[in-house]
């Protein structure tokens, strides 16, 4: 299929919306009609032709209007990237693994020719045409991270591996459900989960961990991750939170299918090569409620989920205080028919 890009904005007039497609691919995050936090890793391996589990990076309709939000949060706040200096190499390691993976993903999108050390990098819908030296920082406008995260949907925290933990020592975050690089740059993995409830006493983070120090070169993983946001925004920051979390009280039961979004992240590990760092990409899908109940199964399965779950979940997900509406307009779309298992339509 030839992806028809869109132009639609996800601040001020809020354009963003989803075609049949791209509801129809959208990742659901609720396997059955209830949900606890939990590790649910799985390899991410190609999976369902057409779906967001079919290539290693998701290239959608989104993708121009993403990468246009990303340069503008730069601009306005330029500490969204950082790297520390020894992370450099793996900033040249994650640069390589999204040219190649596009580039063999998407040849008609994106093309990359290698002779050695000179490189030429080509994306046609942002209209790059980059030769540069690999390994050689001064022959590209950016540092090789963010260059190649400029181009790409998503976050990425890229983390170093020492002592038997991870630490969050690069990334470009633009896109994150509240939480901060500039605040957690330098943590350690449990220092920055310290805010999720239920998951440190159930032992979920110490599980985690140790499968994430264990994920081996050519074997990413791959899990979903969700929360709730008023407005299609992709910056849900805390530095920004002035702006965006006053937008939760305008949320009512007559603008509730076009405002009240389910903010869906597919989170990917993968090993890089030379400097033995685990990045962990974080793309953030969004969908309309009046999207999500279009599909019979999901509008059920959302009523049923965000009813039963628990206090400190809502709260923490941050629409505790929406949630009595959000269920009271969800359980218009919720007969009592059973659900069959798994994420997709049926």
């Amino acid at each position: 299929m030839t992806i028809q890009f869109k132009d639609e904005t996800f601040r001020d007039d809020y354009t963003f919306k989803n075609s049949e497609w791209a509801v129809n691919r959208f990742p659901f995050p609720f396997h059955e009609d209830s949900y606890m936090y939990s590790v649910n890793m799985e390899p991410h391996q190609s999976f369902r032709p057409g779906s967001v589990f079919e290539h290693r990076f998701d290239v959608d309709e989104h993708y121009l209007s993403e990468m246009r939000d990303r340069a503008q949060v730069l601009a306005e706040d330029p500490l969204r990237c950082q790297s520390l200096p020894h992370m450099t190499l793996a900033g040249w390691d994650l640069l390589e693994l999204i040219m190649v993976s596009k580039s063999e993903d998407y040849p008609d999108l994106f093309q990359l020719n290698r002779d050695d050390n000179n490189w030429h990098w080509i994306n046609k819908p942002m209209g790059i045409d980059q030769k540069f030296t690999f390994l050689d920082e001064a022959t590209l406008p950016y540092g090789p991270m963010e260059y190649i995260t400029r181009q790409t949907q998503g976050d990425f925290a890229v983390l170093d591996q020492r002592d038997d933990n991870l630490w969050m020592d690069a990334g470009m975050i633009t896109t994150q459900a509240d939480w901060s690089l500039d605040f957690d740059i330098g943590m350690n993995f449990f220092e920055w989960h310290a805010p999720v409830p239920k998951a440190h006493e159930l032992g979920i983070f110490v599980r985690a961990l140790k499968f994430l120090l264990n994920v081996q070169q050519g074997l990413p993983a791959r899990r979903l991750n969700w929360t709730m946001t008023v407005n299609p925004l992709l910056d849900t920051s805390p530095e920004n939170y002035s702006k965006w979390g006053v937008q939760k009280q305008e949320l009512t039961l007559e603008n509730m299918p076009d405002k009240m979004h389910l903010r869906v992240e597919l989170q990917t590990f993968f090993r890089l090569p030379r400097s033995n760092a685990l990045v962990f990409p974080i793309r953030c899908y969004l969908i309309k409620l009046g999207e999500v109940v279009t599909v019979p199964k999901w509008g059920r399965r959302l009523h049923r989920v965000l009813r039963d779950l628990p206090e400190e979940l809502a709260t923490y997900k941050g629409f505790i205080g929406n949630r009595p509406k959000i269920i009271e307009w969800l359980s218009r779309y919720d007969d009592g028919a059973p659900t069959s298992p798994g994420i997709w339509p049926d």
